[in-house]
């Protein structure tokens, strides 16, 4: 079994092209694109993790976060250096919504919005933290 996100962005093969350069995504398999010149499917390897993704198709209900007005998930990408992604994300075209700051579960972690408005939460493991530790730091932890 597996789980596999599949984005739908206003144009998949610059996304493509964004993912291979800041996550060093890699192409797994043909990409399949209709007569109009759409993706309507693509495939990649984000290190051992499978990610798919497509154009918009709206008489289908398959549509971006920027057609949408925004975002209801994100996916979380650990990789060597967050701090380094984050800044290659931004020259090409992302936008910061959290810095990268170290968190109390020991990693470095920030979370961007790419330009086709998916949100993605960048994270390198800094430090090894216990559980016990884990639990006691996320006690006094809230949101409002």
């Amino acid at each position: 079994m597996s789980l596999i996100p599949y984005l739908t962005c206003n144009d998949s093969a610059s996304a493509i092209d964004f993912y291979v350069k800041v996550f060093g995504a890699v192409e797994d398999g043909p990409r399949f694109v209709d007569g109009s010149g759409k993706v309507g499917h693509a495939a990649l390897m984000i290190g051992d993790a499978s990610l798919y993704l497509s154009d918009e198709y709206p008489d289908m209900g398959v549509l971006s976060p920027q057609t949408l007005g925004g975002h209801s998930s994100a996916t979380v990408v650990d990789v060597p250096d967050a701090d380094a992604t984050m800044a290659l994300a931004v020259a090409n075209g992302a936008t910061v919504q959290a810095e990268v700051t170290e968190q109390f579960h020991g990693a470095r972690s920030g979370t961007l919005l790419d330009p086709w408005g998916h949100r993605w939460m960048v994270s390198t493991q800094v430090r090894e933290v216990s559980d016990d530790d884990i639990a006691a730091a996320a006690e006094g932890f809230s949101q409002s």
